[in-house]
């Protein structure tokens, strides 16, 4: 049996399994919707319920839908207060995940840009484990990145992640737990849904933001929380061979986190098994996620 949800859609609180949207909507038609994947995480120390970033989610969110030529029907200060709404109404005892949208509504075609509608939806999900971290396997795929001549990446567009799902099918069919996407230029972008980073030598490697990458806020609180661990950053560009000469690898992402990959293609990375640094880093993103970490407390919301 499901649990009783609530969420926001066109302007009120309504339960999830009441809630529709036109079935001749652009949205249900061609994918206009732009999103935000955002955590809110419980301290185990105070119990205090914060978000994580929810500022720079929301910037996020407003570059796609003026990429995409979308007017939100909510301003920044007012999407917050309908957040913190539902969260409350809730009542959630866990992290959380919030999925937050934008989409184009009622009856058009994929040229429509209103009705715009609004709807936010929280369900718990609950941090990594490190006790029970596993390593995983990926493969480069045959499928390249979408880039910003076609559709851009930055922009978090339901239909952007097609290309994700050809990718991830891949990768599934070869016995792979996920794909690693090359960009059009033939070097190393990112995976489904996650950035990527590579350690080597002690260095923490990534592709740049114009890979064809997401603008991914978890990547930039690694690059910082690398930094201050006394890591060298590197953000460059990245050979496919990299890959495979790494000492560590992992995947990082507002849902994933920091997930360890302990083989590409035929290729094991260091042991196999996930990497010293990369759980150090996560240990230090749980810290920031918590509120363990007074340099970062304007990182956090209090719900």
């Amino acid at each position: 049996m499901r649990m009783k949800r609530t969420i926001w859609l066109s302007g009120a609180l309504v339960d999830s399994q009441s809630a529709m949207i036109g079935a001749l909507s652009p949205a249900a038609q061609f994918g206009l919707s732009v999103f935000e994947g955002i955590r809110a995480y419980r301290s185990e120390k105070t119990g205090a319920l914060n978000v994580f970033r929810l500022n720079e989610h929301l910037e996020r969110l407003f570059d796609s839908c003026s990429l995409v030529g979308f007017c939100s029907p909510y301003n920044m200060s007012e999407l917050e207060s309908i957040i913190k709404m539902v969260v409350r109404a809730n009542d959630y005892r866990s992290d959380i995940a919030i999925r937050v949208a934008v989409f184009v509504d009622g009856e058009g075609s994929w040229t429509s840009s209103e009705p715009i509608n609004l709807f936010v939806a929280p369900i718990e999900k609950c941090r990594s484990d490190i006790l029970q971290l596993k390593a995983l396997k990926a493969c480069v795929s045959s499928w390249v990145r979408i880039g910003d001549n076609s559709l851009p990446p930055r922009v978090k567009l339901g239909a952007n992640y097609i290309n994700s799902r050809y990718a991830y099918n891949q990768a599934k069919a070869f016995g792979c737990d996920l794909p690693i996407f090359l960009a059009s230029d033939g070097k190393l972008s990112e995976s489904t849904g996650a950035c990527i980073f590579l350690i080597k030598d002690g260095r923490l490697i990534t592709p740049l933001c114009t890979s064809s990458i997401l603008n991914s806020i978890t990547r930039e609180t690694v690059i910082v929380l690398g930094g201050e661990m006394g890591l060298l950053v590197e953000e460059r560009v990245v050979d496919r061979t990299e890959l495979y000469l790494a000492d560590e690898i992992f995947l990082c992402g507002t849902a994933a986190e920091l997930t360890p990959v302990g083989q590409v293609d035929q290729f094991k990375i260091g042991d196999g098994s996930p990497g010293k640094i990369t759980l150090a880093l996560l240990k230090q993103y749980h810290a920031a996620v918590s509120g363990e970490l007074e340099q970062h407390a304007s990182w956090l919301t209090p719900i």
